[in-house]
């Protein structure tokens, strides 16, 4: 190949190598930008879980503390009633 020295090299070859390399760059750039989306997604579901486990587990006690409390229910009910027929049983003096 032979060069002529006189002659400039054309600027419309750097150009399209600058938008080459640019474009280059910003492929570049989309692909950390998807890759980091895709953790941020990932980060999310990952907390959504803990979450979505951590609401069931607070359920379940929920529902431990909800049968309990209706057994405690049912025993002060029948202890009042046993009170109340005791006193019932006594007879009232009036003065």
């Amino acid at each position: 190949m032979f060069f002529n020295i006189n002659k400039r090299p054309s600027k419309r070859h750097k150009i399209h190598v600058r938008r080459l390399n640019r474009w280059r760059r910003l492929r570049k750039g989309e692909g950390k930008k998807k890759m980091a989306t895709v953790c941020i997604k990932t980060d999310m579901k990952l907390k959504n879980l803990k979450l979505y486990m951590e609401n069931q587990s607070i359920i379940e006690e929920n529902e431990k503390l909800r049968k309990k409390a209706l057994l405690l229910h049912k025993e002060n009910q029948t202890l009042f009633a046993q009170l109340q027929n005791k006193f019932s049983d006594i007879p009232q003096n009036h003065f």
